[in-house]
C-alpha cells in the first residue's frame, strides 16, 4: 500500500495529511510548531499557503509565509511559481523565515 494513504474506520482508503511545519517567526505568528491539512489528493503549494493561514485567522502569518523559503519535502521551491508546486498526501511543508546573522 501506498506509505502516503490510510485506511479510515470503514476500511476505505484515505490520503494521509499534509504537515506543514513553521520556523521562528513563522512559529510565533502561528502560535503551533505545525499543522496537518487533511488532502483527498495533491494540493498546490499556493493551496498548502491559503489553507495554513486561514488556520490562523487574525494573526501576521499570512505576511510571515510570503518572506519565507520554502521546503516540499526536502526539496527546496525556490522562486517557483506556488501555483505550479505540487504537494502530496504524507509530504512536509517547512515555512524558514530569513534570518540575520551567520
Amino acid at each position: 500500500m501506498d506509505p502516503a494513504l490510510d485506511l479510515d474506520a470503514g476500511g476505505e482508503t484515505k490520503a494521509a495529511p499534509i504537515t506543514v511545519r513553521y520556523w521562528a517567526s513563522a512559529r510565533a505568528a502561528a502560535g503551533v510548531e505545525s499543522d496537518d491539512l487533511p488532502v483527498t489528493g495533491p494540493i498546490t503549494l499556493a493551496d498548502v499557503v491559503r489553507r495554513a493561514s486561514a488556520l490562523h485567522p487574525g494573526t501576521s502569518l499570512p505576511g510571515v509565509l510570503e518572506a519565507c523559503s520554502v521546503l516540499v519535502g526536502d526539496q527546496p521551491a525556490k522562486s517557483r511559481d506556488p501555483e505550479s508546486v505540487l504537494v502530496r498526501p504524507g509530504q512536509a511543508v517547512e515555512f524558514l523565515p530569513p534570518f540575520a546573522g551567520g
